[in-house]
């Protein structure tokens, strides 16, 4: 069968520090991808509740009200790929990479495993690892496991970034001289499309601190 290449559509980088957690957002994105299935708000890497594994999430489609989260759909002709740079050059060693297939409605894994090309061209590499259901709003998670020990879920769940988005567009305007203690969640009661792949360290097998990026890829 023969692959289709894959086109570069929207990125945003997070930084791994062994046994922490770092992540990046980038909510109300430019018009070329807002509200598009290429829209990233989130990525986070940590370690998981088993200290043999880590955690990789990807968010998109944000600020969505609940009244809209039921129609929520991942795309077949987008792929999330995570990027992992093992060495410091900020060119990705590993990919995982998470494609959506209408058939069965189904978030397949792929990896984590060299890739063919880097940048920002990819091609779905190897096998399926992992895949499981897409979760409705509403119901109670699914998660599936793959013969290499890789957990996967996908569907819709709360945003869990915390901002306080008015607050700092007063400091910026000067008519707030700081952020408020508490602040106020801006993205309170908006939810986002998830997929959330948990892996054993030892398919990443790297020896310290890793580089991780997101990147959201659809097919030309």
């Amino acid at each position: 069968m023969k692959r289709k290449k894959l086109l570069f559509a929207a990125t945003i980088a997070a930084a791994l520090v062994t046994g922490g957690i770092i992540y990046a957002a980038d909510h109300i994105d430019t018009p070329a991808v807002t509200n598009q299935t290429t829209d990233i708000t989130d990525v986070y890497v940590f370690r998981a509740q088993d200290p043999n594994n880590l955690v990789f999430v990807a968010n998109t489609q944000g600020l969505t009200i609940p009244g809209n989260t039921a129609a929520l759909k991942f795309d077949e002709n987008t792929v999330l790929e995570f990027n992992i740079d093992k060495t410091g050059d900020n060119k990705e060693d590993l990919v995982i990479q998470c494609k959506y297939s209408a058939d069965g409605n189904k978030m397949q894994i792929y990896g984590p495993v060299a890739p063919s090309e880097t940048g920002t061209r990819s091609k779905l590499e190897g096998s399926v690892t992992a895949e499981v259901a897409v979760t409705a709003y509403g119901s109670a998670a699914a998660t599936g496991t793959g013969g290499s020990g890789i957990k996967v879920f996908a569907g819709p769940r709360d945003d869990p970034f915390f901002f306080d988005l008015d607050r700092y567009k007063a400091i910026l305007a000067g008519t707030a001289p700081g952020f408020a203690t508490p602040g106020n969640d801006t993205f309170k009661g908006t939810n986002v499309l998830s997929v959330v792949v948990e892996v054993p360290k030892s398919l990443i097998a790297a020896t310290g601190a890793i580089n991780v990026w997101l990147e959201t890829k659809k097919k030309i």
